[in-house]
């Protein structure tokens, strides 16, 4: 990463002169044709999905989500002083996330599922990879190269979780305080994704790291939809 002044890869970059954000947009559409091929997300597209698919759903997520604000603050403390901006951001980040696992359970109490067997539960093959990833990653000296992982596991709460929880009511005839991990994420990641592509667009992202940007949201891309489709293995 460098200063604003010495670069403008944010605008331009090696791969053809697209944009950083044009770059993650592509990696976004591969995300969107994994996610079409997940099981439980085609049951719920075409109305088939059940109860139980909702709380295998939230229990897989809930061993991953946890981890979240973990991560993010290990990356935090391996940025130096010369990129304080995402040291703040990081920390910032990881204060906001740090009790959304909470939220996961009120909801599958809600549904009638067992707090202890929530906590007790394990990460799918899927989730292992991607939580193992994300550490690895963020014990890097100044791993910039996870705003990707961020791109990705935002986007999914501003752009999908909403979508995913008002058909979830739709279909099941559920409550609100049965889908509110994912409804919250609509308005929080949203607000995360701004913030993530002010510093993205902002000139601070030279070409080296535009491509680490891009290939660890590639990398985190397929994970999430592998924890997606390995529910309970």
């Amino acid at each position: 990463m460098t200063s604003a002044t010495s670069t403008d890869s944010a605008t331009d970059t090696a791969a053809g002169g697209a944009s950083l954000l044009e770059r993650l947009g592509d990696v976004w559409l591969e995300l969107e044709d994994h996610l079409a091929k997940v099981p439980v997300l085609q049951r719920l597209d075409d109305g088939t999905v059940t109860l139980e698919d909702y709380l295998r759903l939230l229990f897989n997520l809930r061993q991953q989500v946890i981890d979240g604000s973990l991560w993010i603050a290990r990356a935090a403390s391996n940025f130096d002083i010369d990129h304080f901006e995402l040291r703040a951001a990081a920390i910032k980040h990881a204060e906001e996330e740090h009790r959304d696992h909470f939220l996961l359970e009120a909801d599958y109490v809600a549904l009638g599922g067992s707090r202890a067997e929530l906590r007790a539960g394990r990460k799918n093959v899927g989730s292992e990879a991607l939580s193992g990833y994300l550490f690895t990653y963020a014990s890097r000296p100044n791993p910039a190269g996870l705003l990707g992982a961020m791109f990705i596991i935002e986007g999914l709460g501003a752009r999908r979780a909403a979508q995913w929880a008002a058909r979830f009511q739709e279909v099941l005839g559920l409550a609100d305080n049965q889908v509110h991990f994912m409804t919250y994420h609509q308005e929080a990641d949203g607000a995360h994704t701004g913030d993530m592509e002010a510093i993205l667009t902002s000139g601070l992202i030279d070409d080296a790291t535009a491509d680490e940007i891009v290939r660890c949201a590639q990398v985190v891309a397929r994970l999430y939809a592998l924890q997606l489709e390995e529910l309970d293995r």
